[in-house]
């Protein structure tokens, strides 16, 4: 059964941290755009308190997220347990874009494991808490979180990574300014 909890209990935010993924869902205003679901993973989450959570945002192929939080900040993030007891819990909430150019860019650094991908981070007011059975989510064995991305981003040089998102994450795929201010 579902059930809406006032916080992020502790018991909430303990199991949130023994999660291995989670995926963020945003939709820009326009009907006619397009929603995003991406699926997360490595040590990228943090509980900041009761109704406030962050997570690291890695350089992709895309910046939906981004410009969603940039457009109107409504956000889901969804856990799901892949091995144990099921359980997923929902938090909703409003979204703000975190750049380098953002004084709590730094503070945020801090709170994660060096990434040479880190482009962004997701801080999020949530307003709304709720977790539900999860009966039907199948049970996966965890391997191991994959480090493509930090090789590729090694590969790439600070330089390399600033050119990659000028040109793939300066706008949304319906054309909305996502990590790079407009010129």
């Amino acid at each position: 059964m579902s059930e809406r909890h006032k916080i992020i209990t502790p018991e909430i935010s303990t199991w949130i941290r023994d999660q291995k993924m989670f995926f963020v869902a945003t939709a820009p205003r326009a009907e006619d755009s397009h929603i995003n679901v991406s699926p997360k993973g490595g040590d990228s989450f943090r509980v900041l308190g009761p109704l406030e959570v962050v997570y690291q945002d890695f350089t992709g192929s895309g910046a939906e997220t981004a410009a969603h939080a940039r457009e109107n900040g409504r956000i889901v993030v969804m856990f799901c347990a892949f091995q144990g007891p099921p359980k997923i819990v929902r938090l909703h909430g409003h979204a703000t874009l975190i750049t380098a150019e953002d004084p709590r860019y730094a503070e945020f650094l801090e709170l994660f494991p060096a990434n040479p991908g880190t482009r962004a981070f997701i801080h999020i007011r949530v307003d709304r808490v709720s977790d539900s059975c999860g009966y039907s989510v199948p049970l996966y064995e965890f391997q191991n979180q994959r480090d493509t991305l930090d090789r590729w981003a090694l590969k790439k040089t600070p330089e390399g990574l600033e050119t990659y998102r000028a040109t793939k994450n300066r706008r949304s795929i319906d054309g909305l300014p996502a990590l790079l201010p407009e010129m």
